[in-house]
């Protein structure tokens, strides 16, 4: 039996907590074998949630033998984290335990130095912190989860189940995954690349970085039709260079960061104005409502018009 062992770190998130306890515990194999066993590990017997206190039945020494270990959120995802947990973290992964965070525990994870060069999620709404704190991490923001095989992350709320359910199938198949979504209510085929449901914040990036007041132009400039030459000869660059420098810096493209940019212009309009949704596309920079609708949904996870629904005020 595949053994989970889920960290509880004082100031838990608790609905974090109990997301993967849930899911995982509900998993049953063909003929009704439970498909886990669970362990809640902490490094003091007690762990303040709050508004609750829970013991713990394991130690640290919980994770040795785990096949998965889970680090959920804290409510300050910059607090410090304990020598004992990074010590056992690393012990985990040197002896090739699969890891995955929930919400802000990829904070954790980062100060464990197990995302050094490593792609990963988090909250969006803390994902600018994220960059800020751990510059050896390239941070995505617009996606439910990072799979990187040994080390996994997840973002906010619901995309920590989809994670969940992501291992399921990885550990057991298709069906046993599909079975555990139907337990839980939710759908299985939410892939990990879909976008967050994200707010109206910039793209990541480490403050200070060399390309900062670039991308301070491109965001002024967002509703021009630039080109990746007119970037370049911006930034002083061949384009190759530019290229290169900027992904090392922001995991991207300067023209994937700049349809971001016009996309977070675009959500502020949604919002604010009745303004039909071609007359935003042209404001915003996009040359046909088409191509505009296109990278909306591919950036903020739903249509414009959905968008709207959600969060507009304008009433005309």
């Amino acid at each position: 039996m595949h053994t989970v062992a889920v960290l509880a770190l004082d100031d838990v998130i608790p609905s974090d907590l109990a997301m993967p306890i849930d899911v995982f515990a509900r998993t049953q194999l063909p003929g009704g074998r439970e498909g886990y066993r669970i362990r809640v590990c902490a490094p003091e017997p007690e762990v303040d949630a709050r508004t609750f206190t829970l013991r713990a039945p394991y130690d640290l020494s919980g994770l040795t033998d785990a096949d998965t270990v889970i680090v959920p959120g804290v409510h300050d995802p910059s607090a410090p984290v304990r020598d004992d947990v990074i010590d056992a973290l690393r012990a985990a992964a040197d002896a090739g335990t699969r890891i995955a965070s929930i919400c802000v525990g990829t904070f954790v994870l980062a100060r464990a130095g197990l995302l050094k060069g490593l792609r990963a999620t988090t909250h969006w709404y803390a994902a600018g912190l994220l960059a800020e704190v751990c510059p050896e991490v390239t941070v995505d923001p617009d996606v439910l989860y990072v799979d990187n095989g040994q080390i996994l992350t997840s973002a906010g709320a619901a995309a920590g189940l989809d994670l969940c359910l992501h291992m399921i199938r990885r550990d057991y198949g298709s069906l046993v995954a599909a079975e555990a979504a139907r337990a839980s209510v939710v759908p299985l085929e939410r892939e990990g690349g879909q976008a967050q449901f994200i707010g109206n914040l910039p793209p990541a990036v480490p403050r200070g970085a060399e390309f900062e007041p670039l991308l301070a132009w491109l965001d002024e400039n967002a509703a021009r039709d630039l080109t990746l030459d007119d970037i370049a000869g911006h930034a002083g660059l061949s384009t190759r260079t530019l290229l290169r420098r900027f992904r090392e810096q922001t995991g991207t493209t300067p023209l994937q960061w700049l349809h971001r940019a016009r996309v977070r212009r675009a959500q502020h309009l949604l919002e604010t104005t009745g303004h039909p949704v071609e007359r935003i596309a042209a404001q915003v920079g996009f040359g046909s409502p088409t191509a505009f609708r296109d990278r909306f949904k591919r950036v903020a996870g739903v249509s414009p018009q959905a968008y709207r629904r959600a969060f507009g005020t304008a009433r005309t």
